[in-house]
């Protein structure tokens, strides 16, 4: 049976090759296809969903932004995306500071409704400019400043769900009675009660979780299911905060339940005035003992950027401008960062920590960061993810082992330990992370294509778990155990909570429909990946250079799933503008990407010939924001053009191309027209060019002013020599037939203000040229 043949009516679904191929990958490396996509609007559509996907026995992926690191939002079901629609702010108590929300609310978008409020959702990852609630709450994600805000965990309330019985329910704290009163309930809900409960009375069960969970200073605990959370509340500890079974619910990455709104406790601002210390150091040690005596004082951030991080920053145009602040060749610099009312509070406490780590004879430069500067040092740190996946060659920065957290006093020797594993494998990791909370991003450079990279991967985790296991620290720190970790939840934690954790699922999900393979029962860790020896890699011929990327396949495949692409319009930067405007994750670039690797990897003759790839392509504005702004380097524009070319190598072009091929000569032919020309303002006119050149009704067709930037230009008076220096104006076709006035201000503005200003002529629209395809006729 289709899904989609008895898909309950009213739902919005995709199940097209081109959805499925969207969605066959998130932000790890991973790719499995899925059977199709749905796009719920409300609970009761997600309710709906649930109840057929129940009968039908198909498993549901929950997805939002799509940046997990561990695979979460792959899986061969119905991947249901959250993030299009069901994305709204529901109710504000700025009394209260409670927020509920969506799933689909991204976190910097809240935070932007809620300071006005004087408020905000302190927990923040390195994505949070596009991932979401929903998503962090399936991770109980973290980021930067957990030391001083903690996890999302820690400031969530309430979870409504539903439940694979296809009941709704609200999971939040309970008093004793409340308590009494959900065990006795005849419903769903108080079988899951009941059944937990008994868990949770088990005293081997204490004993266990007690034994093998993290050490107690570790906050980052990410691995399998909370029972030590549960196990800490009342009546399991009578002294405990009251039980919440949300708490579980947060961290279990879509498995137990499906989330449809959250309310979250607020905070009040920070203070205003912030500064980054930046001390940087000769060896990663000296930085690792560092953070030790840094954290001895009130911080709100302590970020650790090794020297490979920082040399591929220096690759990326987007942010060669942000290392400002790097002084000499560190092996390591951390990034504190201090808040206060007042400018010479916050100067206090930097020299506090300057004389701290001198003290210690710890760093040899300790600049300071303020004001606007303040976010090119963030932006730097949050573009690790991608910068790492523009390495030169074939080999990548790969996240297997990137997400282990220990108690910062065992830091220096777990990592010194790591280099050792590291070294065993003629390895060189990738230092970053959070420091200040234990978690560093551990990142080793394979190329899985080779069978040695690929063995290594696997070699390289488990030897990981068993160190994490070593020094009882937590196998996932905020990115989740997924499919990637929880195949080493046993070497970590043991059996017998293993088996704890699978009665978990059972009690929640007895049918196995959310999200299955993640956390318990999962697949190898090394199945299913987008890259590995026996995968394919075409190398079809291009008329584009693309060798430095391996072929065009891997200027595609240089995409690594980050979703900066994703980001909203309120934020800054350019890409991806259609995105931005449709919230759809084909007319992002990474949607792109991923379509053009999927499709070039189809055994037929000519790859590029795809009407569902055209598709995809069709909304880029080849506006090249990714050639600057992705930090994985894609440049969407290069592989458009060199698509259209090789589609119309088997395929008609249609009138619009050889219109705006020639728009020189046809314009400066309009111009011609003289009297005639209103007669193409006319509105039969306009509806016939409209109609031919395949434009849409509602925008008017600009006609030429009668005069041409050229031909006003050469009645100026001659460039004078200007005393500031020669400048080359260079005036596109568009500009010049249709709004002559502007270049003109511009040639006024710039020779008052002293240049000597040429205009030289170009032969032809190269620019749109190369937008269309035309490549040859662009050389």
């Amino acid at each position: 049976m289709k899904p989609h043949s008895k898909l309950p009516p009213g739902l919005e679904a995709e199940f097209t090759p081109l959805a499925r191929a969207l969605y066959a990958t998130d932000a790890s490396m991973y790719r499995e296809q899925p059977v199709g996509v749905v796009f719920p609007k409300s609970a009761e559509e997600v309710q709906r969903l649930v109840a057929f996907a129940s009968q039908q026995h198909i498993p549901l992926i929950p997805r939002a932004a799509g940046t997990s690191l561990a695979g979460q939002c792959v899986g061969g079901g119905l991947v249901v995306d959250v993030s299009r629609y069901m994305n709204q702010i529901l109710d504000l108590d700025v009394e209260r500071r409670r927020v509920r929300v969506q799933p689909g609310v991204v976190r910097d978008e809240l935070n932007q409704f809620l300071a006005p409020h004087g408020l905000w959702f302190g927990p923040n990852t390195s994505t949070s400019n596009r991932c979401t609630l929903g998503g962090m709450a399936g991770n109980n994600s973290c980021g930067s400043t957990s030391i001083a805000y903690g996890t999302t965990r820690d400031h969530l309330l309430e979870m409504e769900v539903i439940l694979s019985s296809g009941e709704r329910a609200v999971f939040g704290e309970l008093d004793e009675q409340a308590f009494a009163k959900c065990l006795q309930g005849e419903d769903r809900v108080g079988q899951i009660y009941r059944a937990m409960h008994q868990l949770l009375s088990r005293e081997e069960v204490r004993r266990e979780v007690v034994a093998r969970f993290p050490k107690a200073g570790i906050h980052r605990r990410n691995t399998g299911y909370a029972l030590d959370v549960l196990l800490n509340a009342a009546p399991y500890r009578p002294d405990g905060p009251p039980l919440n079974l949300a708490k579980l619910l947060c961290g279990s990455e879509g498995t137990l339940a499906f989330t449809v709104s959250l309310t979250l406790e607020l905070s009040p601002l920070p203070p205003p005035e912030t500064a980054l210390f930046l001390p940087h150091f000769k060896s990663l040690d000296e930085a690792l003992r560092a953070v030790q005596i840094l954290m001895q004082h009130r911080l709100y951030a302590c970020e650790l950027m090794d020297k490979a991080l920082l040399d591929c920053t220096r690759n990326s145009r987007a942010q060669q401008a942000n290392r400002f602040f790097l002084q000499g060749a560190p092996e390591g610099v951390l990034i504190v960062e201090c808040r206060g009312q007042k400018r010479e509070e916050v100067e206090k406490q930097t020299a506090a920590l300057e004389q701290s780590l001198r003290e210690e004879g710890l760093g040899y430069a300790f600049p300071r960061v303020w004001g606007k500067e303040v976010a090119k040092v963030w932006s730097l740190r949050k573009a690790a993810l991608g910068v790492l996946a523009n390495l030169p060659g074939r080999a990548r920065s790969i996240p297997c082992v990137e997400d282990t957290a220990v108690d910062v006093a065992d830091l220096p020797e777990y990592v010194r330990d790591f280099s050792r594993i590291m070294a065993a494998h003629q390895q060189q990791a990738v230092y970053y992370g959070h420091a200040g909370a234990g978690e560093l991003h551990l990142r080793p450079t394979l190329d899985l294509r080779e069978p040695k990279d690929f063995a290594d991967l696997r070699s390289i985790s488990r030897a990981s778990a068993e160190l994490v296991a070593r020094y009882r620290g937590s196998l996932s720190g905020e990115h989740g155990d997924g499919r990637l970790r929880a195949e080493f939840i046993p070497l970590v934690m043991g059996e017998k909570i293993t088996s704890y954790f699978e009665q978990v699922k059972a009690i929640w999900d007895p049918r196995g429909l959310f999200n299955p393979g993640k956390i318990v029962h999962p697949p190898r860790m090394d199945e299913a990946l987008r890259i590995s020896p026996s995968s394919p890699w075409p190398e079809p011929e291009t008329l584009l250079d693309f060798s430095a990327s391996g072929g065009i396949f891997g200027a595609a495949q240089k995409c690594t799933g980050s979703g900066d692409c994703r980001k909203s319009h309120r934020f800054a930067g350019n890409m991806c503008p259609s995105f931005q405007a449709t919230r759809d994750e084909k007319h992002s670039t990474r949607g792109r990407a991923n379509a053009l690797r999927e499709f070039l990897q189809r055994p037929v003759p000519h790859p590029f010939d795809s009407e569902a790839l055209k598709e995809a392509l069709s909304l880029c504005l080849s506006c090249k924001a990714c050639t600057s702004e992705c930090p994985s380097g894609v440049n969407m524009t290069a592989l458009k053009a060199e698509f259209l070319y090789q589609y119309y190598q088997h395929h008609r072009r249609p009138l619009r191309d050889w219109f705006f091929k020639n728009m020189d000569g046809l314009f400066a032919l309009a111009g011609k027209l003289g009297p005639l020309t209103p007669l193409l303002r006319l509105r039969p006119a306009q509806w016939l060019l409209r109609k031919a050149l395949g434009l849409s009704g509602r925008r008017r067709l600009p006609m030429p002013p009668g005069h041409t930037f050229f031909r006003q230009f050469a009645k100026m008076p001659a460039a004078a020599p200007g005393w500031r220096g020669r400048l080359y104006l260079f005036v596109d076709p568009f500009t010049n037939y249709l709004e002559p006035e502007i270049p003109l201000a511009a040639v006024r503005l710039l020779r008052a203000l002293g240049y000597e200003v040429h205009c030289p002529k170009r032969p032809a629209a190269g620019r749109v040229l190369l937008s269309r395809g035309y490549l040859k006729e662009a050389r």
